[in-house]
């Protein structure tokens, strides 16, 4: 049956708002973190969760023969909290014995749900077979889900791109097949393996694979960056929740947002106070799982929330370099003085992604 939706973008009338469930898991909002590798870490999720109106959240991708030999990388990558939840670890391998004795270590360790990855467009996981190459061999994939359906009682999920390139896409067949042998969800990615994280996201790429299936829910993935992105997605493909990744990283509070727009109410942007906490928090709780090294792994959010946070430039600066916590808390008293100066609201860096032609990544 065809979906029909508002054709205002500005309306959430007619937006599901409840929660989800799947899996025999029930996820409080349809409005989801999604993996980014090197960014989504325990801290960076449970700062986003107390902001409020996040759903499910997934961990960095694992490769499966590293947590099986609890690679110290590894386990820093699927830690979490009672606070932490719903969250999903995502596993990724070429071989259906690791993914399956990945998945059973998963269960056997109290984790509550497993994604497969056949997304990923990085030739060091797709030369192992992994991530988005999977989706070469439909047959292959659809019979490596269900063996590890079948070894586990935690929900299996899956996280795929539209297909290799736009001569191959196969997720609504991959997503019916994955169906037939017990996935509880499929997240899509509107973009094939060859146009990496360049070109805009194809809705109605992932309408079809939505679809293709009789009751799973599909959650779209790619290019959200605002409330109305969100709202938008789920009108044009009739997917039954979202994903966000870059989206959040730029707006810390868009989930926030979300959940107040489909109240009936105007969404809130955060003040200068609110904001600075937020900064503080995350580091924090960064401190409280790397200690010293967090230095080093929180210059990377520099760029991002400079713009939103009103950092002026030379702070900004500053915390892509800063050595130690007394030397964050310093430039942290700088900020809250000196806010409001910043002289562009333009991002000075995004998410680095490969670039270049994709088969050199």
């Amino acid at each position: 049956m065809p979906i029909t939706w508002p054709k205002d973008e500005s309306t959430t009338e007619e937006l599901d708002g409840s929660a989800i469930e799947f899996g025999g898991r029930r996820i409080p909002s349809r409005y989801f973190l999604a993996p980014l590798a090197g960014y989504t870490h325990h801290a960076f999720r449970l700062a986003i969760r107390e902001l409020g109106g996040l759903g499910l959240a997934t961990t960095d991708l694992v490769l499966a023969t590293r947590l099986l030999s609890q690679h110290p990388k590894s386990l820093e990558l699927i830690e979490t909290c009672s606070a932490d939840c719903p969250l999903s670890i995502q596993i990724f391998s070429g071989k259906k014995d690791q993914l399956v004795l990945a998945a059973q270590w998963l269960e056997d360790h109290g984790y509550q749900g497993v994604d497969i990855n056949m997304g990923c467009p990085m030739a060091k996981v797709n030369s192992q077979g992994g991530g988005a190459r999977l989706m070469c061999d439909s047959t292959e994939a659809a019979e490596l889900a269900a063996c590890v359906v079948a070894a586990v009682d935690i929900p299996v999920t899956v996280k795929m791109r539209l297909g290799w390139d736009a001569e191959s896409i196969s997720a609504p067949l991959l997503a019916r097949q994955f169906e037939d042998v017990g996935v509880a969800a499929v997240t899509v990615h509107g973009r094939t393996r060859q146009q990496g994280f360049h070109g805009q996201v194809d809705l109605e790429g992932i309408r079809r694979t939505v679809e293709a299936v009789s009751s799973i829910p599909i959650i779209g993935n790619g290019d959200v960056r605002t409330p109305d992105d969100a709202f938008r997605m789920r009108r044009e493909t009739g997917c039954h929740a979202v994903a966000i990744g870059r989206g959040a990283m730029l707006d810390p509070w868009i989930y926030r947002k979300i959940q107040q727009r489909l109240a009936g109410q105007t969404p809130i942007e955060p003040e200068r106070d609110e904001k600075i906490r937020f900064l503080c928090r995350h580091f924090a709780l960064m401190t409280q799982q790397h200690a010293d090294y967090s230095c080093v792994l929180f210059r990377k959010f520099a760029g991002w929330y400079g713009a939103k946070l009103g950092i002026p430039e030379d702070l900004e600066d500053r915390l892509r370099r800063f050595e130690s916590v007394s030397e964050f808390d310093a430039i942290v008293g700088e900020i809250t003085e000196r806010y409001g100066t910043r002289t562009t609201s333009i991002p000075t860096a995004l998410i680095r992604v490969p670039n270049g032609p994709v088969e050199r990544w």
